[in-house]
């Protein structure tokens, strides 16, 4: 499993499972004639190749209980603490569904998924347009109540058996949620990474399951 995408800034990202994340390394090293030197924080681990090119791993359920710097290759702490197996509860929401769910390991236990009517934005002017507008803007309170209900039921009264929060989706529909008092404690334990991805449905969530447990590495050039 490896997602890539760009990232601001110059450089792109990729997603790492836990137990590819040495090989991935060592590949790195490979690829970069070898490793200067390793840098191990607390929120993201730098690795710098024989060319210049950088790859940062930002520390999923941090923080990462070991720093300092290194010559050479020396991620066996982060190796060590993305290998710990966690039980997370994942939070998915765009206006057109939303999907909840407790993983444990990278593999959804609990589950609750729905779909929501939400027209597109009309062409139209005029009255018929502010109709328009008036129905989608309900339909879509509508969607993130029943993904609040949804959230409320499955994942708050479990919170205090799971190691971390992590949500996914659309940020705007996620800020909404924020405002609903019962979500207070779920989204005080989100990480503050959010997945990219498609209109939440089972299979979104399982895919959404094991990159919750994933390194996102971001490499940039020298």
């Amino acid at each position: 499993m490896a997602k890539t995408r760009e990232v601001a800034g110059g450089g792109r990202a990729v997603e790492v499972a836990p137990e590819r994340l040495e090989g991935w390394f060592a590949r790195f090293g490979a690829r970069n004639d070898g490793v200067r030197s390793t840098l191990l924080g607390p929120d993201e681990v730098r690795v710098t190749g024989g060319t210049g090119v950088t790859a940062t791993a930002t520390v999923p359920f941090g923080p990462l209980a070991a720093e300092g710097e290194y010559p050479g290759l020396e991620v066996r702490p982060l190796v060590e603490h993305a290998l710990v197996p966690r039980r997370i509860a994942l939070l998915l929401v765009r206006l057109g569904g939303h999907s909840v769910g407790i993983a444990d390991g990278g593999v959804v236990r609990i589950s609750r998924t729905d779909r929501h009517l939400v027209h597109g934005r009309s062409a139209a002017g005029g009255w018929s347009q502010q109709r328009f507008a008036r129905r989608r803007a309900g339909q879509a309170r509508s969607a993130l109540r029943a993904a609040a209900d949804d959230a409320a039921e499955v994942l708050v009264p479990r919170l205090s058996e799971v190691d971390a929060v992590i949500l996914g989706g659309d940020r705007r529909a996620l800020d909404e949620l924020r405002e609903d008092r019962r979500l207070a404690r779920l989204f005080a334990r989100a990480e503050p990474r959010v997945l990219a991805l498609p209109e939440p449905r089972r299979s979104v969530l399982e895919d959404a399951a094991e990159r919750a447990v994933a390194v996102e590495i971001t490499l940039r050039g020298p």
